[in-house]
């Protein structure tokens, strides 16, 4: 697999086209095994309890699926979620959560791969708070190689 944007040119994208959640994450450094991209919470992502939403996580694991995908095949801003599962496994805690994005089977047309979700205090990403599956459909596009 070929990276064809890094983290510069996704978080310019981000700021372009979804510009409403741009300012939350922090895109990292697209690699060969994929992509983290980091939530930093605030007081909009909690519910009662003092634990984050899961419409908060499930964003997160939307983005940085979405834009793994996008470092692969480039800015295709109609790259689109066609299936998303996601389980909560743990209660996440306020500050920042780590969104690991890997992609395990990319075809022409749908792509499907996994994020697992970390609090930000888990260095070593021993316990998920969740996790997601997606697929997503791209686009046909001529000349695509």
């Amino acid at each position: 697999m070929t990276i064809r944007m890094d983290g510069a040119a996704l978080t310019r994208f981000m700021q372009q086209e979804f510009p409403q959640v741009a300012g939350d994450m922090v895109v990292g450094e697209p690699d060969m095994q994929g992509l983290t991209v980091t939530l930093v919470t605030s007081e909009q992502h909690l519910r009662p309890g003092n634990t984050v939403s899961g419409p908060a996580l499930f964003t997160l694991a939307d983005v940085a699926f979405y834009l793994l995908i996008l470092s692969r095949i480039g800015p295709e801003a109609l790259t689109v979620t066609t299936g998303a599962t996601i389980n909560f496994m743990r209660k996440p805690a306020p500050g920042q959560l780590y969104g690991d994005a890997r992609i395990l089977k990319q075809g022409k047309s749908l792509i499907v791969g996994d994020v697992l979700i970390y609090n930000g205090d888990d260095e070593a990403r021993t316990a998920p708070v969740a996790h997601a599956q997606m697929t997503y459909s791209v686009p046909p596009t001529r000349g695509r190689s």
